[in-house]
């Protein structure tokens, strides 16, 4: 049987946007490297895949790490993932994690981004806000 993990690896991967929102739960949030607040539901997560598949080049996952932990929204202990990738944004070369948080159903219900350096962070940061700005997901002065 398939993981909800396994499952998410291999949409981006395909870089298929329908898989990916079959595993995302409605009231999904993802906490980013470059915004402080949260990104909330599936629908704005989806716009933001949609970006993040635009921006992210060579992307390929290396590793990963199963486990729980609690969410940043409830302090709920649940089962969770992190998967290591490498990538290259905007010219820069990227190390992060996916953190992924499952709800009862097995959804992703909260998902966290960490990358390094801080330059390639920055990078990220410009890229996407293009792109979401770009796709009319958050207005041209938006903060990040």
């Amino acid at each position: 049987m398939t993981t909800t993990a396994e499952s998410f690896r291999a949409a981006v991967e395909k870089r298929d946007l329908g898989a990916l929102e079959e595993l995302f739960a409605e009231d999904i949030r993802l906490y980013s490297p470059v915004k402080f607040t949260p990104f909330e539901g599936r629908q704005m997560v989806m716009g933001l895949f949609g970006v993040l598949m635009r921006t992210f080049e060579e992307l390929r996952y290396i590793g990963s790490f199963t486990g729980t932990a609690e969410t940043s929204a409830d302090g709920q202990e649940t089962p969770s993932e992190i998967l290591l990738f490498r990538a290259t944004a905007g010219g820069k070369q990227i190390h992060g994690m996916d953190m992924l948080h499952f709800d009862e159903a097995g959804l992703i219900k909260e998902f966290t981004v960490m990358v390094r350096p801080h330059s390639a962070v920055q990078a990220l940061g410009e890229a996407v806000l293009t792109g979401l700005v770009a796709d009319g997901l958050v207005p041209v002065a938006a903060e990040h």
